[in-house]
């Protein structure tokens, strides 16, 4: 199977090179429904307790490469197919409207292809060198799909920026495998485990903490998370959708594979990943509500759902540490779940916000306004989405945050740590609330209102084509909030790796909450539906329109409608210790002033001084030796001649010293 897909991703790569402009994104199309059945054949297979597994000669280099697919790694294949087959729908339509070389296109959707098959094997390789090798791709793939527009300085920069501190995570993650294999003589996944029961518990801390930070750069958790802003924004909207809903899933796939190899150390390793989570949480969606950037608004909300994810993950790694398998199974399904449910509504975000930008041609949220009147369709599918990551019912988010949330509260009501618990469900309370909030500014002011700054070509609805890899995710979303007891029981298998003690009467009680839940959504939406019919029904059939009241002013004026920063004003007061502001604009002069400007924005401290203040004082430092590169000829010789006498020099020095020394020992 895996020479067969290698073989397929080939054939592929070669046909979009070949193949006349028009076409390529249909060959991309293809070579990705394809591979997509591929491996969701065999994930299919693995969930249903049929593992995959397979040996791969790799030569002297990588030995045997094992290739397995269990219940966990199938999760997380199922998913990415579905996100990077929504994702080259949209993205094919989407790039209609460019007008790039046939060799940008031919890039970039060979990129597309590598890094879905680089995210493949990913899940399906269990060799620790083949692995890196596939992290390696993937990180390439998507550098090169993030600078799609190269001409743009500020996207350069981001995707530089991205492709740094990938290889940061790589150099970690090197790290860790070499020193597992030192001590095991091993490159098998395996190898973890087998040093974890011979290595002390202190050593296992300290490989777990390797592997945690050099996944947890990937997957955007605070502070690893300063990457994240600049690459959302700057790639194109499809690769958004999929950079947030399944690359940087792939950092949590390794947290989660290494903690099912740590044999100990549960409970430490519990307590870290969920003060992590909590705080990538909050900081997340604290930022994110004062950004102005639509894009780099969705950007924060990914690292804020990361921490939600993260608290999952640690809510049930607690649960291993101290033997309970409800806290163990409601802590890793809502953590599997939420890994789900924010591909679908991230994704879609995403790709509705691409949408917008393709109208508008600007992601300047305060120059937007009035899009529900001109593009309908986007804004319920957007506003589908805002609910569903607001975890509001009965969409998909409430599930999973339900799950995580159960799971908390039975360890209060257990007296089970339940301080560590109670600042854990007010830390994702408080979460919930402020993404609400920002996404009724995102929703309010980007569709609601009037419009702010005319477009130079007339705004409308995006094509079918366009809506329906949209439709497919708001119908997995809504599925999902209906039927949570369906997924429920698809993630049996992959929990069940996490949990060591028998959990029956537990799993069948949840089964029941999950019914519940699902029946109290369709009674919901009944109701709903029924208002909603007596409504048309009963009212009033003769309709009156009347000039909204302006407030005194005569004039109506898009300018008097609440901007991005109006709308959180309050907010900014309370949270200004932790921004960092940059606000420009014009005193008033005259009695009656001319037009003024005041623009407001605001920066993410952690970023300012992990990246921004080293990244200043290094330019400075090597500003100062402009000197040497100075366009002369005559001292770039010199240099190379200065160059070859240290080179000659440095070994004489040493090989001198060394025969001093033997000497004064003589004597």
């Amino acid at each position: 199977m895996s020479i067969v897909f290698l073989v397929s991703v080939l054939v592929f790569l070669i046909a979009i090179a070949a193949i006349k402009p028009s076409l390529k994104g249909t060959i991309a199309v293809i070579a990705v429904i394809l591979h997509s059945f591929m491996s969701t054949w065999l994930a299919v297979k693995s969930m249903g307790g049929n593992n995959y597994s397979e040996i791969l000669y790799g030569g002297l280099i990588f030995g045997d490469i094992a290739v397995r697919l269990d219940p966990l790694s199938a999760w997380f294949v199922l998913l990415t197919n579905f996100t990077a087959i929504t994702g080259i729908l949209y993205g094919n339509r989407y790039l209609a409207r460019y007008n790039n070389s046939s060799s940008d296109l031919s890039v970039h959707y060979a990129a597309y292809i590598i890094n879905h098959a680089a995210l493949t094997g990913i899940y399906f390789i269990q060799n620790s060198l083949a692995f890196l090798c596939s992290w390696e791709l993937m990180a390439l793939s998507a550098f090169m799909l993030v600078i799609f527009e190269h001409g743009r300085m500020d996207t350069l920069k981001a995707g530089i920026n991205y492709l740094i501190q990938s290889h940061i995570s790589i150099v970690l993650l090197t790290l860790g495998f070499i020193w597992v294999y030192t001590k095991t003589g091993s490159l098998d996944f395996n190898a973890i485990r087998a040093y974890g029961f011979a290595g002390g518990k202190g050593a296992n801390l300290l490989l777990f903490m390797t592997f945690f930070t050099g996944f947890g750069i990937k997957a955007g958790f605070v502070p690893f998370h300063t990457w994240l802003p600049y690459a959302h924004p700057a790639a194109p909207s499809h690769v958004s959708g999929v950079m947030s809903g399944v690359i940087i899933k792939t950092g949590i796939y390794g947290i989660l594979r290494v903690i099912l190899l740590m044999p100990d150390n549960k409970l430490a390793i519990g307590y870290i990943i969920l003060a992590v989570s909590v705080l990538s949480g909050l900081y997340g969606v604290l930022l994110a509500i004062v950004q102005h950037n639509l894009k780099r608004l969705l950007a924060y909300h990914s690292i804020e759902n990361i921490g939600i994810i993260g608290i999952g993950i640690g809510v049930g790694t607690i649960g291993s540490g101290l033997n309970n398998p409800y806290l163990t199974f409601t802590g890793y399904a809502g953590a599997l779940l939420h890994i789900l449910n924010h591909s679908l509504f991230k994704s879609l975000l995403f790709y509705t916000a691409g949408s917008v930008y393709q109208a508008l041609h600007t992601l300047s949220i305060d120059r937007m306004g009035g899009l529900i009147k001109k593009m309908p369709k986007t804004a319920a599918l957007f506003l589908l989405a805002s609910l569903a990551i607001c975890g509001l019912p009965p969409l998909n988010g409430f599930v999973s945050e339900f799950l995580i949330y159960s799971g908390l509260f039975s360890t209060v009501v257990h007296d089970q740590t339940p301080v560590t618990m109670v600042l854990t469900i007010v830390g994702l309370s408080l979460i919930g609330g402020l993404a609400i909030l920002c996404f009724t500014k995102a929703f309010g002011i980007v569709f609601q209102g009037s419009e702010r700054k005319s477009s130079p070509v007339p705004v409308q609805e995006v094509s079918e084509a366009e809506l329906f890899p949209k439709y497919l995710i708001a119908l997995v979303i809504v599925l999902i909030g209906l039927f949570p007891q369906i997924f429920i029981r698809l993630l049996q298998k992959p929990v069940s790796s996490f949990i060591t003690v028998p959990f029956t009467t537990e799993y069948s009680g949840l089964i029941t909450l999950m019914q519940n839940i699902s029946l109290t959504a369709w009674v919901f939406l009944v109701i709903v539906v029924l208002i909603t019919v007596a409504r048309k029904v009963f009212q009033n059939k003769t309709k009156s329109t009347q000039a909204t009241w302006g407030c005194a002013y005569k004039t109506n004026s898009p300018k008097l409608q609440y901007t991005a920063t109006s709308f959180v004003r309050p907010y900014v007061k309370i949270i200004k210790p932790i921004l960092f502001i940059k606000k420009s604009d014009a005193e008033i002069t005259q009695i009656i002033p001319e037009k003024i400007y005041s623009e407001s924005h605001f920066y993410d401290k952690i970023e300012n001084t992990l990246v921004d203040w080293p990244t200043r004082n290094l330019r400075g430092f090597l500003g100062k030796f402009k000197f040497l590169q100075n366009g002369s000829v005559q001292f770039y010789v010199l240099y190379g001649v200065v160059f070859i006498g240290i080179c000659i020099a440095i070994p004489l020095i040493i090989n001198g010293l060394i025969y001093l020394t033997d000497i004064l020992k003589q004597l």
